[in-house]
Parts: structure tokens; C-alpha cells; sequence
């Protein structure tokens, strides 16, 4: 469903469009992200660190909120955080920053709903071959993606393959 995440409205009529055609929600996966990279913090525009928060956190958020109305015992969250969370990357400021918040907004989040039943974890991988990594990296660090992890690679998704 084409639209912006950071809008409460739009998350809302997510969750009003899955409940429909789906009949309810059981399991939320928050995995929605926007990176870019910049060498110096005066580089960040207030509309870049914005942006950044209204997709990686505030969609979270909503579209969070809005899923508990309809969820059950049983239920589960799955939020997606990043190595960037616990090692930050400094080029990418804005995006660590919001993946260290997706781990404080697990873990409380966690606690608020554990007597309601519903599991709430987040899964934090290392370096993954996206797209947002040749579009938000310059071509020598892409060069080098994932050579600082034990397996010296990115993982490669089926048909999300590194250029070279």
C-alpha cells in the first residue's frame, strides 16, 4: 500500500486495510528504514534528521499503536534495529540514532505488553545487502560492505545481489 509511514493516518489505514482483507492481526513486522550518509554532523539537515525519525521511528510507533486494537493473546511485534543500535556507524548518525531508540521502545514496549500476552522482540543484523546501500554509500565503502564482520561479507539475499 503506497503511501508515507511517518503519517499516523496513513499507518492507520494500513492496519485498517491488513484487518480487512486479512480478518485481524496476529504478528507486526516493523521493518520500514531510510539511511543516508554524511561525513560531518553540520552535513544533517533538520529535514534529513526528521525524515529519518518520522520513517525509522514514528511509523513504528503508529503503526504499532494503531495494530493493538486488534491483536490477542499470542500475538508478537517484531521491530527491526541494526549492529549500527550497539556500534554505531559515525557516517550515518541519523540512522544509529533511530536504531538505538528501536531497542528502548523494544524493551519498554515489551514490558507494557507482556500481561496482555503479546511478545515483543527486536532482531538487529549485521550488514545486509540492500539497496540502500549503493544508493546512500559512496562507491569505496560499498566496495568494502560487510569485510568487518567474521563471515568478511554482507549477507546477499536472493536477488539483492552486490554490484560490482
Amino acid at each position: 500500500m503506497a503511501g508515507d509511514v511517518g503519517s499516523p493516518e496513513h499507518c492507520r489505514a494500513i492496519v485498517a486495510k491488513a484487518v480487512s482483507e486479512l480478518g485481524g492481526i496476529d504478528i507486526l513486522v516493523n521493518n520500514a528504514a531510510h539511511q543516508a550518509t554524511f561525513k560531518s554532523i553540520e552535513d544533517i539537515s533538520d529535514q534529513e534528521w526528521e525524515l529519518t525519525f518520522r520513517v525509522n521511528i514514528h511509523a513504528m510507533f503508529y503503526l504499532t499503536k494503531a495494530a493493538m486494537a486488534q491483536m490477542r493473546q499470542g500475538g508478537a511485534i517484531i521491530n527491526t534495529a541494526s549492529i549500527n543500535a550497539d556500534a554505531p556507524n559515525p557516517t550515518l548518525l541519523a540512522y544509529a540514532t533511530t536504531k538505538g531508540a528501536i531497542h528502548n521502545f523494544t524493551a519498554g514496549l515489551a514490558q507494557l505488553l507482556a500481561e496482555k500476552g503479546i511478545r515483543v522482540n527486536a532482531v538487529a543484523p549485521g550488514p545486509i545487502w540492500t539497496p540502500l546501500i549503493p544508493s546512500t554509500m559512496p562507491k569505496e565503502t560499498v566496495a568494502e560492505f560487510g569485510k568487518n564482520v567474521p563471515m568478511k561479507r554482507p549477507d546477499n539475499r536472493p536477488n539483492s545481489r552486490p554490484l560490482t
